[in-house]
């Protein structure tokens, strides 16, 4: 584990490439607990400033990605409305890797295998820096929810 910290994931190559600052935040990955609460913890942070990425699929939108803190439960009416669509459902796990390059508790808003319309829960822009994951379990990127905003095409609205 520890020289795959040294590592940059696609995550971090990218924010580099567009001459985004971040910073990293590595933790150990308990396969027993993969919550965001326990990661958070992990890394000392506020569970309200630390953001799991979850994958929807609408019903006439197709599939939709909304940010949300790690201790609280995505509303699915919301993100509909969100998306402006009538229904979302969770992507199902096993679809998960197929469809956007990462596997559970390494999924990223960033570096998706295609662009993916974004929702991000209003409450990061409470923060100075918000922590979303670098693409890999284990990593996790602090950046600036207004610059991750801009930089994924996302929108800030309701979403628990």
């Amino acid at each position: 584990m520890k020289e795959q910290k040294k590592e940059k994931t696609n995550v971090m190559r990218l924010l580099d490439a567009a001459g985004i600052v971040y910073r990293t935040a590595f933790y150990e990955v308990d396969e027993q607990d993969l919550s965001g609460v326990h990661v958070a913890a992990q890394l000392g942070q506020d569970p309200d400033s630390c953001f799991k990425t979850l994958v929807l699929k609408g019903e006439r939108t197709g599939f939709l990605v909304c940010c949300i803190p790690v201790a609280e439960e995505l509303d699915l009416r919301k993100a509909a409305k969100a998306a402006g669509d009538k229904k979302v459902e969770m992507l199902p796990m096993k679809e998960l890797l197929p469809v956007t390059g990462y596997i559970r508790g390494g999924c990223s808003p960033v570096g998706m295998k295609k662009r993916f319309p974004v929702y991000i829960e209003e409450t990061a822009m409470l923060f100075e820096e918000i922590a979303v994951s670098a693409g890999v379990r284990g990593a996790q990127i602090i950046v600036n929810p207004e610059t991750l905003r801009q930089y994924v095409s996302g929108k800030f609205c309701s979403l628990v």
